[in-house]
């Protein structure tokens, strides 16, 4: 036999040895990790044990090292974190020559067959997790169809060009408009963003405006924006067909998740649960968590209390109830839209003004009501005048009258100050009577359409100019004074309520 027949035969041979002795290594391992996942189910318990273990696979393994498979991104970077040490510490008791296991993501199905992905670390013996290589997102799923799933579908007109800016939205505003600049360390130090009013104010506006913005700015930044009912949803359903790793995974693979009206999840337990984890490891992700709410952490009843202090962590950005020129400006801002679809309809200033007078309570009426106006006068053929708008709004403004009333206010203001009704009409001028008077005329100028003459004989008879002096005073206070900022804001909430 010739030598080169010799040095190929023994080449087979080496070759031969090498495979049989992977495919012992291999199935070594892959009894050795049957014992590892049962000391995993009775440690863990059978539902973490399911959501997490249970498709994982052996993919390949040496006499120093073990592979193990994932299906998806989301679930190696979960054993990755929380378990990977435990998973190294049971096969340690197996074998004691292996210091290293890898994780690996499962190629997706439709693409051809390619070594698996190697997510961002690796735990070995003797040192800490350290950095290997970043691995793509899976590509089972896109991530638009993904968000299509679980997202609420966004309103074209909600952007930051159709919000109009007051003295009652101007902070919401401002932390809304930094949130989408993309400067990580604002939205790590304010993260997360917190906004809270009451209904109809323009929170939901606000957060479709981020999401527009952010996705404008950069495509590839993955956004979900949702309510939490659909949130609560979502879970349920999850619960339901026993898919509760899919969910897990698309909340928490997003780059800003969006929440509206997380009041509601109040009283339900399982809920809240599933949203305090997401919550979690968003934020521990670095990635942007936006709330809203119909008040502030601290007063959502019916939520647990360690959410509520998670929810206070970053900025808390509060939206007030509109005053007279916010509301003008906003029908003057829509006047010129639906003048433009309705190229005859032309809206006096003076049924603006009008309207902004009577229709204090929040914008989506504010907004309805002129909507009603202007559709009449594109049906009718009639002109827009104040006569008109009086006529079809008469069931509006009837409701508004009814909704709060001066005496209301009056009784409000001075159980909260701990008065009496007879000093608030009072001559009396000490501050303990004064203070509280000023702010009930401020209050009943914010939230009733009484002019100012009529509030001030309201108030034992006094001048208009008296009241107009009172609204000022309130409104300098409210700047300069927090105290006075906070006894308006929890009056108002309350009279609103």
């Amino acid at each position: 036999m010739s030598e080169e027949n010799t040095n190929e035969n023994r080449q087979d041979k080496n070759a031969n040895k090498n495979t049989n002795k992977n495919t012992d290594d291999l199935t070594i391992a892959k009894r050795q990790w049957d014992r590892v996942r049962s000391r995993l189910r009775a440690e863990l318990g059978e539902a973490t044990f399911n959501s997490w273990f249970r498709h994982l696979e052996i993919l390949k393994a040496t006499s120093a090292s073990v592979t193990i498979q994932v299906p998806t991104r989301f679930i190696g970077s979960w054993i990755e974190t929380n378990y990977l040490k435990r998973i190294l510490g049971h096969w340690k008791k197996e074998d004691e020559a292996i210091n290293k296991i890898n994780i690996t993501i499962q190629p997706a199905m439709h693409q051809p067959a390619a070594q698996p992905e190697t997510i961002s670390r690796v735990v070995s013996d003797n040192r800490a997790p350290q950095a290997v290589q970043n691995a793509a997102p899976p590509q089972a799923l896109t991530e638009e169809r993904a968000q299509d799933d679980v997202g609420a579908p966004l309103e074209p007109r909600y952007t930051f060009d159709n919000f109009v800016v007051g003295k009652s939205n101007e902070m919401a505003h401002a932390a809304a408009r930094r949130i989408t600049d993309g400067d990580p360390s604002y939205y790590k130090l304010h993260n997360p963003l917190f906004l809270y009013g009451g209904v109809g104010l323009g929170k939901t506006h606000l957060m479709h405006a981020i999401a527009w913005e952010i996705r404008r700015n950069d495509p590839s930044r993955r956004v979900i924006y949702t309510s939490a009912e659909k949130f609560m949803y979502q879970f349920i359903r999850a619960l339901r067909y026993k898919d509760m790793m899919s969910f897990k995974q698309q909340f928490r693979e997003v780059d800003v998740l969006m929440v509206d009206d997380i009041q509601f999840i109040a009283g339900k337990e399982s809920t809240q649960e599933e949203f305090f984890h997401t919550f979690n490891a968003l934020i521990d992700g670095n990635h942007q968590v936006i709330i809203s709410a119909d008040r502030s952490p601290s007063d959502l009843e019916g939520i647990e209390e360690r959410i509520r202090s998670r929810l206070g962590w970053g900025l808390v950005a509060d939206i007030h109830p509109t005053d007279y020129e916010l509301r003008l400006g906003i029908l003057q801002s829509k006047a010129e839209t639906l003048v433009r679809n309705h190229k005859d309809a032309s809206v006096p200033e003076q049924v603006l003004e009008f309207l902004a007078q009577r229709v204090a309570t929040n914008i989506r009426e504010l907004e309805g009501a002129l909507n009603r106006v202007v559709a009449f006068a594109s049906f009718s053929g009639r002109p827009i005048t104040l006569e008109m708008a009086k006529e079809i709004l008469r069931d509006l403004l009837r409701a508004s009258e009814r909704r709060i009333s001066i005496d209301q206010i009056q009784r409000k203001v001075a159980d909260y100050y701990n008065v009496r009704m007879g000093d608030m009409l009072s001559a009396r001028r000490s501050r303990a009577v004064a203070r509280p008077r000023q702010i009930a005329m401020y209050l009943s100028k914010q939230l009733t359409t009484r002019s100012l003459p009529e509030i001030g004989r309201k108030f034992g008879g006094r001048d208009h100019t008296t009241v107009i002096h009172a609204v000022r005073k309130v409104e300098s206070l409210r700047e300069s004074d927090p105290s006075i900022e906070e006894d308006v804001d929890l009056l108002l909430r309350s009279l609103e309520a």
